[in-house]
């Protein structure tokens, strides 16, 4: 699959088969998540693999009861070390480039989980203290996606987009 048809073809999945998601496949978003760019190549991604439905229940809770997190097969919990940016670009790498790098893992994560015939949705809207409990984070770890993935039960449409002409300012605003 070519990767502007990816991009174009992702959809947000929020409804999952019960087939399994091969421990084979989830090597293989890691890998993808592996290779996002990061500020100095710091590389300050740690990811959590949950199929546990007891910590998925806990995910779903933290998540504002978004109960197609538990439903999922796998859940990967994208997590920023904000120590491991800190130490190069202090308060700017705490607070800015460890979350870029993430959201960049998580992109290649969802383009390659659709590439692989996977559904998934990045989860951004959740208490983070609650998903720290659930996954016993040290205290320097933040939780920045959690990414349900299993194997698409629907098929939504295209949302609408905003119009280039709307988006798209040359030399200044």
């Amino acid at each position: 699959m070519d990767v502007l048809e990816a991009i174009r073809r992702r959809r947000s999945i929020r409804a999952y088969t019960n087939e399994e998601v091969s421990e084979e496949n989830i090597e293989k978003l890691i890998d993808a998540a592996t290779w996002a760019p990061s500020a100095g190549n710091i590389q300050p991604w740690e990811f959590v693999i949950v199929r546990d439905a007891g910590i998925k229940r806990k995910l779903s809770t933290a998540a504002l009861d978004q109960r197609f997190i538990e439903e999922a097969p796998v859940v990967i919990v994208v997590c920023a070390n904000e120590a491991r940016s800190g130490r190069r670009y202090d308060q700017r790498g705490r607070t800015l480039y460890c979350l870029q790098d993430t959201a960049a893992a998580t992109q290649n994560i969802l383009l390659t989980a659709h590439a692989l015939g996977l559904g998934t949705c990045w989860i951004g809207a959740f208490h983070e203290e609650g998903v720290k409990k659930a996954l016993n984070t040290p205290t320097d770890m933040r939780p920045v996606a959690i990414i349900p993935v299993g194997h698409p039960a629907e098929k939504p449409e295209a949302p609408p987009k905003r119009s280039k002409g709307e988006i798209i300012h040359y030399e200044s605003f």
